[in-house]
C-alpha cells in the first residue's frame, strides 16, 4: 500500500509542477512578489498531497526562532522536501542552488525569476566569491538566504561535512545564522520513490549570533543542527 500511495503522490508531485508552473507563468513577467507568490502556493499544495496520499504531515517548530527579515538560514539537507517545505513558512526564502538546475523548464524559470542563487561547484574560489557577492545583493532586498551547510542531501544518519559556503556567507553578511533541524529523510529518502507514512519535523533552533570566529561558528552550528536532527528521528519512549 505504501509503494501504491507512493507513486500516486510523485505523479501528483511532477503534475502540479507542470500546471504551476505553466498555468501560472504570466507571473513570470510580472513583479517579484508574484512569482514568488505562485512558488509558496505550490509548497503548499505539495505539502497537503504529501499528507493527504502518502500519509507523511509536515509540522514546522521553533517559529519563534523564524527570521522575518533579512537573515541566513542554515537548514539540515536529507532530501527533496528540504527544498519546499521552507517556502511554506518563509517570507522570501533565497536559495542557494547547484547551477546545474536553472536550465530545467519550469523549476529554472521561476529559480531564474525569483533571483536564486546558482554556484557552480567546478568553479571553487570563484564560485565561493560569487556566492557570497549574490548573497549581500539578496540579504539588501529583505530576503531569507538559504543555505544547505552540508551542500548536498545526506542520507539519515550518514556523519556530517560541513562545506565552508555557509561560513564564507556567515562572515561577509555579518548577520545570525538559524539553524533548522529535521528527521525528512526518514520519510522522503534522498533516493527512492517511496515515501513512510509519520510526521516530519522542520525544527527552527535558537539563531547563532554573528561574529563568531568561523571554527567556533561551525563548530556551533553541527552541533546545534546534528544534535537536534538526531532527536527528531528517535523514536520517543
Amino acid at each position: 500500500m505504501t509503494s501504491v500511495r507512493s507513486l500516486i503522490f510523485i505523479l501528483w508531485l511532477y503534475l502540479s509542477m507542470v500546471i504551476y508552473a505553466v498555468g501560472l507563468s504570466p507571473a513570470l513577467l510580472m513583479p517579484h512578489r508574484y512569482a514568488m507568490g505562485v512558488i509558496k502556493l505550490w509548497a503548499r499544495f505539495v505539502l497537503f498531497g504529501l499528507r493527504w496520499i502518502a500519509g507523511v504531515k509536515v509540522e514546522f517548530r521553533g517559529l519563534e526562532h523564524r527570521p522575518a527579515g533579512p537573515a541566513l538560514v542554515a537548514p539540515k539537507h536529507q532530501g527533496m522536501l528540504d527544498v519546499i517545505a521552507p517556502f511554506a513558512v518563509l517570507d522570501d526564502a533565497c536559495f542557494v542552488l547547484k547551477k546545474e538546475l536553472m536550465p530545467l523548464p519550469f523549476f529554472g524559470w521561476f529559480a531564474w525569476k525569483t533571483k536564486m542563487i546558482p554556484v557552480d561547484r567546478s568553479a571553487h574560489a570563484k564560485a565561493l566569491k560569487d556566492m557570497v557577492r549574490h548573497a549581500r545583493a539578496r540579504l539588501a532586498e529583505g530576503r531569507q538566504i538559504v543555505i544547505f551547510p552540508e551542500g548536498t542531501r545526506a542520507p539519515v544518519g550518514a556523519p556530517a561535512d560541513y562545506k565552508p559556503g555557509v561560513a564564507a556567507i556567515y562572515r561577509d553578511l555579518e548577520v545570525a545564522c538559524h539553524p533548522v533541524a529535521t528527521n525528512s529523510g526518514v520519510h522522503w529518502p534522498a533516493h527512492g520513490f517511496r515515501r513512510y507514512p509519520g510526521t516530519v519535523v522542520f525544527e527552527f533552533l535558537p539563531p547563532i549570533p554573528a561574529g563568531l570566529k568561523r571554527a567556533d561558528f561551525m563548530k556551533r552550528l553541527e552541533d546545534s543542527v546534528e544534535t537536534a536532527s538526531a532527536a527528531l528521528r528517535t523514536p520517543k519512549a
